[in-house]
This record gives structure tokens, sequence and C-alpha cells, in this order.
């Protein structure tokens, strides 16, 4: 059935209704009327709509604010990267936050991957991000130097017996994680019983650290045993490596991981399969294409794709049905200037500590409210920061601690004039309007970000304790702040 031109979700319209007569933001009053208008012009934008007659009302509209939104729904719409780029109303100036004194250590050491004594004393940093650094820069010129591969190896061996837990400013897997990297590099000899070990640990992310090891060694018998590992992290990881090696020749293990349930691992299996002569590997790829499909999940896209591409389909195949878009609860006041602050508590297990995020409802409102609404739904509660790199972002809120698992609904982008500057929040995409939940926190000012990443929030309070964040550390909640008193 068509639906009218003015159609709005039933939430929507509870929402509206729910309005008093008069809404007053600021020192300006709209009415009742104003305020759906603001909802439709929302909505339209949110939908990519610019016939909507609602932003025709809401460019002739009285009120400057309503036509700076019409005028703004319009650009974005018509403008994938929205060049002409509108904020309303202006926020206050976002804290600005100075860098942690040992970030400058970790910049300098790419300079000196061939300095073993300065990886030396990297490795033996008082910041564990400076330590495992050293780790990761560490190659085969420094294999001589016995003391820093004992580093590692005591990274390795003494590595906590509780794993899912870490005080701050200590590690728990990482430093053996990135330890055994680094010392097939430097002492294979020393290396190879130890990763045997690491591989059948119960952490997946040291089975992980395993499976890049082994790709580092060339060992391909290992490699296809974690290729069918039970997590799908470790499964991915492990069938990329192996198909760098042996291309074609491993095309049954890829087959048989196409009936995975996980994302990752699937889009692997389906790209190594990619050109493959298999008989069997059209058939099965659809299969798995119609299985994902039926999920209704806008952040699968990847995954489709790839099985669509593997069975030898054209990608623009890909069809789903997205789940309703009904407008969240506080994007109207949002996008009129009122303040909203979520506060993000780290799990105790992973170091503890909060810091406190104000949305930025100026340029972001629908994104800023949607997560928003997630967080305190509890969607965010107990997921992991499974992306760091301590000298540009960390990345966090995926199910499956992974690029490839989020959100079924597609959030659209809301390019504005704010700068990924350091301590700004930025919603993770893979092409315009792929945004999945997934967001980041940019560690440093990362302008070249501005042209293709929204930026919907900013940290007023707490960048120390995102400093010390390490990959696989735990949000423990997000929960929105109680508003301030107002006399």
């Amino acid at each position: 059935m068509t639906r009218p031109r003015h159609f709005l979700h039933p939430f929507t319209l509870l929402l509206v209704a729910s309005l008093p007569g008069v809404t007053t933001i600021g020192a300006q009053q709209l009415t009742r009327a104003d305020s759906t208008l603001v909802t439709r012009i929302l909505m339209a934008e949110d939908r990519r709509d610019t016939t909507d007659a609602a932003l025709a009302e809401g460019r002739a509209h009285a009120d400057s604010r309503l036509r700076t939104l019409a005028e703004r729904a319009v650009a974005r719409t018509r403008d994938a990267r929205f060049v002409d780029r509108t904020s309303f109303p202006v926020l206050a100036q976002a804290p600005v936050w100075v860098e942690p004194a040992w970030r400058v250590r970790f910049r300098q050491l790419p300079a000196l991957r061939d300095d073993c004594p300065a990886l030396r004393l990297a490795a033996a940093d008082s910041a564990w991000p400076v330590r495992l650094r050293a780790a990761d820069l560490a190659r085969a010129s420094c294999a001589s130097d016995t003391a820093l591969v004992a580093t590692f190896l005591r990274w390795i061996d003494r590595r906590p017996s509780k794993l899912d837990r870490r005080r701050r400013g200590e590690v728990s897997w990482q430093g053996a994680a990135h330890a055994i990297v680094a010392v097939v590099r430097l002492a294979p000899d020393e290396a190879r019983p130890r990763l045997e070990v690491l591989a059948t640990d119960r952490s997946w992310p040291l089975r992980r650290a395993a499976a890049r090891a082994a790709g580092v060694l060339n060992d391909t018998i290992l490699l296809r045993r974690l290729a069918t590992d039970g997590d799908d992290n470790v499964a991915e990881t492990a069938i990329e490596l192996l198909r760098e090696r042996t291309a074609h020749a491993d095309d049954a293990i890829y087959l048989s991981a196409l009936s995975r349930k996980g994302a990752p691992v699937v889009r692997a299996a389906a790209i190594a399969l990619k050109g493959s002569s298999a008989p069997a590997l059209a058939d099965a790829a659809i299969r798995a294409y119609h299985r994902f499909a039926a999920r209704n999940n806008a952040s699968e896209r990847d995954v489709r794709v790839a099985l669509l591409e593997a069975a030898g389909r054209p990608a623009a195949e890909d069809r789903i049905q997205e789940p309703p878009r009904p407008l969240p609860r506080d994007a109207i006041r949002l996008a009129l200037g009122d303040t909203i602050t979520l506060r993000v508590t780290m799990a105790k297990r992973s170091g503890g500590g909060t810091f406190d995020v104000r949305l930025r409802g100026d340029v972001a409102p629908i994104m800023a409210a949607r997560l928003a609404a997630f967080a305190e739904r509890g969607y965010y509660d107990g997921l992991s920061w499974h992306r760091v790199e301590h000298d540009f972002v960390i990345q966090g809120g995926s199910p499956g601690a992974n690029e490839y698992v989020g959100h079924p609904l597609a959030l659209r982008d809301e390019l504005g004039t704010v700068s990924h500057r350091r301590g700004t929040l930025g919603m993770s995409t893979r092409g315009h309007d792929t945004g999945d939940a997934q967001w980041f926190v940019n560690l440093r000012d990362n302008a070249r970000l501005d042209r293709d990443y929204t930026v919907w929030g900013e940290v007023i309070a707490g960048i120390d304790v995102i400093d010390a964040i390490l990959e696989g550390d735990v949000i423990r909640s997000i929960r929105p702040l109680p508003a301030p008193r107002r006399d």
C-alpha cells in the first residue's frame, strides 16, 4: 500500500502529540505545528526524500531555525558529501585535550625500528601502548638482541592467569598477543613451542594472535587448523592468511566455512573462493547469501556482496528489507539546541573509569538521538573496544567484536562543520550512509576524516580514561545523564 506523503511512524505521532502546545527552546517558542514540521523535516532527511513537502514548508518558514534545518536536509540529500555544510545551533566550544606524554615516545618509534637498544628501552616503557608498539615494530634485524627477545618471551610466559580482566595501567592477553608475533620474527625456534600453546588457549584473542604468528612463519598446517576455529574472528584471520599462501588449494575449507553463521568468517571464505572452479561453489554461495539476506541486517552488506561475487553474480542483486526507521525520541530537541550528555562506564575488569560525551545535535541530531536511544536500551552494555590504534582512534560497539557485525539499521551520514579533533566521536562506516552503530573516538586531530565521517559527539570529561583503553576492554554501560535543572 502506498503511504501518504506526510506519513509519520506511530511512535513519532505519539511523540509529537505529547509535546505541549508551545515548545520553548532557548528564548524562542515553537508551536505544536512547528514542532511537527521539524519532525517531518528530519524524517524527510533520514529517508533522503527531497520531494517531501515538509522541506519546502521549512525553507519558507518565518523561523530561521526551521529554514536552516530544511536547507541542510535538502543539501545533504542531494549531495552525498554535503560540500556546502551548515551547523545549527552552534554549541559551546569543546575542550582542547592535551595529549598524554607517552604519545610522543609512541610516535618516535617507527623511525627507530632498526635501533635495537631504543626498542629495548621502549619495551620497558612505563606506558603499555609504547611497549606494545615496540613489539609490533621489532623485526629480524634485532634477532641478536637477546635482552629484547627475553622481554617478549616474559610477556608470553608470565601472562596473567585470568585473561578476561586487567588492572588499569597493566595488560591481560594483550602483551602475549603482541609478543608472540614479535618472537616469531626474532627467534622462531623459541616461538614455535609457545605458538602451539597459544593456538589452543581458551582466550580467542590469543588464538587469533597465534594465527597471525603462523602467517609470519608460513605455517599452513596451523592456519588450516585455526581456519576451523569456533570463534569467527580467529577463523576469519586464519582464512585470510591461508588464502594468501595457498590460493585455491584449500577451497574445501572455505566451502565448509560458508555454512557458518558469523559474517566475518563467511565473508573471508567467500573472498577466498572468488574465481574458484569448485563445482559446488555457486550453489553454496547463493544458499549462504539467501540465509544472510533473510536477516535483513544492513551492516552485513559486505558479506552478502562477497557471496554474490563468489557465485559469479553482480553486487547490484543485493536486496534486503530494512527495518522501520521511526524518528528517535530526542531528535527534535537536539535539532533545536537542547543538550544531552552520555556517560560511558568502563567495566572494572577492564580498568574501570568513566568518560562523558556531549551529543552534537547541532550537526547530527538524528544519529545522536539514535545512539542515545540504543544506549538507554542497553545495546552497548558488555560490548568491547575491538580496534585500538593508540595514535589514531579507538573503535567499539560491535556485538561480534569486529568490523562486520553491527546494528541492523543503517544510520545515515550527517556530515557537518565540526572537524575530527582529538576527543570528538565519529560514526564508523564502510561507504556513504552505512553507519552500523559502531563508533570511534579520535585520539588525535584527524582532519582527513572530515570529508567522509560524521561527528556526532565530543568528550567533555574523562579523556584520561580513553587514553588508557586497550584492545578488548569492555564497556560496562552507556547511559544518558540527568538533564541539569532549569531554575
